[in-house]
């Protein structure tokens, strides 16, 4: 296949791994456009496995089909996107990663912990939280998620 061909669905489901009905969601969605042949099937060109290749990376770190689109509609069709384009996105998700990955690790030292959602049914929220400080505070999991 040469860089300019076009790959049909089957093709594009194998060289991302996901399946032809994901696709046709993604497509569905405006993730991906297909152009139809003469018999009206389904080419993608190839910058497309870079932009399935994103949405799901995107949908796995917990971005929605809004966002990811969002991203996707600034990148040029046509053309496989460059290091500029993925550094633009990199910017724009960074902080969005970094905040979820603060979550991830605060949940994950607490988890065994008093996470200050005011239960006090642990022995240990006593030494964490005593006298219910965190109930004072507001509601939720405290420990975890506002701090």
């Amino acid at each position: 296949m040469r860089g300019n061909e076009l790959l049909t669905i089957g093709d594009l489901a194998r060289r991302t791994g996901l399946s032809v009905s994901a696709i046709r969601f993604y497509e569905g969605r405006g993730l991906v456009s297909a152009i139809r042949t003469s018999g009206n099937q389904r080419r993608f060109l190839r910058s497309d496995i870079r932009r399935l290749s994103f949405a799901l990376i995107a949908q796995k770190l917990g971005l929605t089909i809004e966002e990811i689109g969002a991203e996707l509609a600034g990148l040029p069709q046509g053309r496989t996107p460059t290091l500029a384009d993925w550094n633009r996105i990199s910017r724009h998700f960074r902080a969005e990663i970094d905040r979820r990955i603060a979550l991830l690790e605060r949940t994950r030292d607490k988890l065994d912990q008093c996470i200050g959602c005011g239960c006090l049914s642990l022995r240990k929220c006593g030494l964490y939280n005593p006298g219910d400080v965190a109930g004072g505070e507001g509601e939720g999991p405290r420990f975890v998620l506002h701090r």
